[in-house]
């Protein structure tokens, strides 16, 4: 995916499953500081790749500074070990 003018590149931080049966995939921005967040059912799940480019409208916020530090190093680790559009 090629990044548009007002789109942010997110890495993947965290993948897991909720109540639902859902796979639940967080992308952050490198500081951690801001969640793209994306619930899909395991039978639809596409190739997973290690960034996104997304529409600031599509960010939340992470108010929790553990948090944000957690997600900022994960980001960092998968921006030196992974091209954007590698599997993961």
């Amino acid at each position: 995916m090629s990044p548009e003018a007002d789109e942010i590149r997110v890495w993947l931080v965290e993948r897991g499953y909720n109540n639902r049966d859902l796979i639940v995939l967080k992308y952050t921005t490198p500081e951690g500081d801001r969640v793209f967040r994306k619930e899909v059912a395991s039978q639809a799940l596409e190739t997973v790749t290690a960034a996104k480019d997304v529409s600031p409208d599509n960010l939340g916020t992470v108010d929790e500074t553990e948090v944000q530090e957690r997600y900022a190093a994960e980001a960092t680790r998968m921006a030196e070990n992974h091209d954007p559009d590698d599997p993961v």
